[in-house]
């Protein structure tokens, strides 16, 4: 029997082009369970011809119509995504359009019409719908390429197109089907051939890319069974890499919540599509953390529905397909009650509405895995969350309440995947507000085509001149106005109910001999961060929090911020000679930058000096 390694894959790969953006493909996964090639063939040889069989199967989609009749969330789903089909009827089929190096916004527009197109054909039976999915089809078929060279645009198309092929595979002409099976070989697994590497990235890339290639192969299995036997185990001996780099110890992502959503949608996708046609998820279900990294997604989700969006990511928390997917897996309805407050605030939203874009993009798969019935689930999530895997985060709330008072508070390095210079910077909620900001990602698109390095993750790399990704846009420390160290390793090194430590010395290398951040809910409403530093010799130290808040600063220690009637009181506890001031951050300096409307942040600087102690504390109130 051949058994494949990570390392025996990348042999296999000839010809393999590096990925542009980084795959970080460093960290050396192997599987515990190595799944053997004959093992899949096997799967392979065994599976049926008829269609439909990605995800679904004809009586999935009787069960869903049922599903519909019987349940009142996803009979809400449903007329959305129908309403969204409706809409797509007279918006034009999307077309090969690449913005600096990516296709990407145009393939993930095509999978949100396909797959919703897709979806209210195989429920509604209106031969509309069929008819727009199969235009979306033909018209993505005659592209001249998926852009491989930005394989995340070829895998998401690849995702789409599969779909429609598979689940439409009846009502399609045999030219139509020859049209886009020749797509998917030649602009899909070809592709990959020479442009597979992402399989083994430790990333989001890793996910994505499997998922998205897999899910061809496997819709052209009777077409060729070797092929997809190799797409299969390829994808099945790689994945494990981004697995272990994203959820192990603890199902903490990395990457933060908005790159959780990506690859960890996709990842389960992968499984999903494997299990449905195969009958075997090859044990990747089994990987370290994956089993808890649903739990750790509403732990990084505060009371306001916003994330704490540590890394590159924007705080908006859109729908979670795959949140419906882990709760039947793992037997936790609790970890749906966040997904259960949020989707339908968004189902009856006008973004929702909106389907010229990409949108939600993976909603209906939410259709397909919502249980049959919804029934009462005791919430069996803790208050507080620690992930100590290589980026650090903890997250404290006082309960599950929308009112409830949240932190979060970040450890680990900026080097990491997607990385920023944010260790020690914290989120708050309170009083149904966020207080304490992240300014999210810049735009990649827009800072490469200034021909800035915007991957490089070198010290002295473009990368930190952008105000969002460098310490100064940050609720951190800066220390003489000098960037972090990008390899210094930010450690939490005490975690209790309501209180987290995190030591950012090796953050501070060359500019403090000791540097520690304490971050505790004192009770609701009331939060403080302590920071203790030794032996400052970088420069003056500034303390900075980012709001949306309207501030007011009432004397040199005190400030009080209002935003929608509530209002949050800062106060200064140490130094007694510190003076709070407000920094811009609404229009950085650098013409690289993009402004940050309705932000600024508030703060003071001290020192330097041998020994210093700041004490911060917020509470709910005038």
């Amino acid at each position: 029997m051949i058994r494949a390694t990570v390392v025996a894959l990348a042999i296999a790969l000839p010809g393999v082009v590096a990925a542009q953006e980084p795959t970080d493909a460093s960290v050396e996964g192997v599987r515990a369970h190595e799944v053997s090639l004959e093992e899949i063939r096997t799967r392979v040889v065994a599976a049926g011809s008829e269609h439909p069989r990605l995800f679904a199967s004809d009586s999935t989609f009787s069960q869903i119509r049922q599903k519909i009749e019987r349940n009142a969330r996803a009979r809400e789903l449903y007329q959305t995504l129908r309403l969204q089909a409706e809409a797509m009827l007279s918006v034009a089929p999307v077309e090969h359009v690449v913005t600096g190096r990516r296709l990407l916004s145009e393939s993930r527009k095509a999978l949100r019409r396909i797959l919703t197109l897709s979806m209210v054909y195989r429920i509604s039976g209106d031969q509309r719908f069929l008819e727009r999915a199969r235009e979306e089809l033909l018209a993505v078929s005659a592209f001249p390429d998926w852009n491989p060279s930005h394989f995340l645009d070829t895998a998401e198309m690849s995702l789409a197109v599969a779909v429609g092929y598979d689940w439409l595979f009846d009502e399609l002409s045999p030219d139509d089907r020859q049209i886009i099976r020749t797509a998917l070989l030649e602009k899909g697994i070809e592709a990959w051939r020479t442009h597979g590497e992402c399989f083994t990235a430790t990333n989001n890339w890793g996910q994505v890319c499997t998922a998205g290639i897999s899910a061809a192969a496997l819709a052209l299995l009777e077409v060729d069974r070797e092929m997809a036997t190799e797409v299969v185990h390829s994808a099945v001996a790689s994945v494990p890499r981004s697995m272990q780099a994203s959820f192990s110890p603890d199902g903490t992502y990395p990457e933060g919540p908005g790159y959780w959503d990506y690859g960890t949608s996709f990842n389960v996708i992968l499984i999903a599509e494997l299990e449905s046609v195969l009958g075997s998820d090859f044990e990747l279900t089994r990987e370290p953390g994956f089993d808890r990294t649903a739990e750790y997604i509403n732990h990084a989700t505060g009371p306001t529905g916003l994330f704490f969006n540590y890394a590159d990511g924007g705080p908006t928390r859109g729908p979670l397909p795959a949140l419906y997917w882990f709760a039947e897996r793992f037997q936790r309805p609790d970890w749906l009650l966040l997904e259960n407050e949020l989707l339908p605030r968004y189902l009856r939203s006008e973004e929702a509405m909106e389907v010229k874009g990409a949108g939600a993009r993976l909603l209906p798969f939410a259709l397909l895995w919502m249980p049959e019935q919804e029934t009462p689930a005791e919430n069996r999530m803790p208050l507080h969350w620690v992930g100590r895997g290589e980026i650090g985060v903890a997250m404290h709330r006082t309960s599950w309440d929308p009112d409830a008072t949240f932190v979060g508070v970040k450890a680990g390095f900026a080097a990491g995947p997607h990385g920023q210079m944010d260790a020690g910077s914290f989120v708050l909620d309170a009083a149904g507000e966020r207080w304490a900001h992240d300014l999210g990602a810049e735009d990649y698109n827009r800072i490469e085509s200034l021909g800035m390095d915007l991957w490089n993750r070198e010290q002295e790399s473009d990368r930190w001149r952008v105000f969002r990704n460098n310490n100064l846009s940050h609720n951190t420390l800066v220390i003489g106005g000098a960037p972090h160290d990008v390899e210094g390793h930010a450690r939490i090194i005490e975690h209790t109910p309501n209180r987290t430590v995190v030591d950012l010395t090796p953050v501070y290398r060359g500019q403090a001999e000791r540097v520690v951040r304490e971050v505790e809910i004192v009770r609701v409403g009331e939060v403080v961060v302590r920071d203790r530093l030794e032996d400052v010799f970088g420069g003056p130290v500034r303390w900075g929090m980012v709001t949306r808040a309207e501030v007011e600063i009432r004397s040199p220690h005190e400030a009080v911020l209002r935003q929608n009637g509530k209002a949050l009181r800062l106060q200064v506890v140490a130094p007694e000679a510190a003076e709070l001031r407000l920094y811009e951050t609404e229009r950085p300096p650098a013409a690289h930058d993009s402004p940050n409307p309705g932000t600024r942040m508030i703060g003071f600087e001290m020192g330097p000096a041998e020994a210093m102690e700041l004490e911060v504390r917020m509470e709910v109130g005038q």
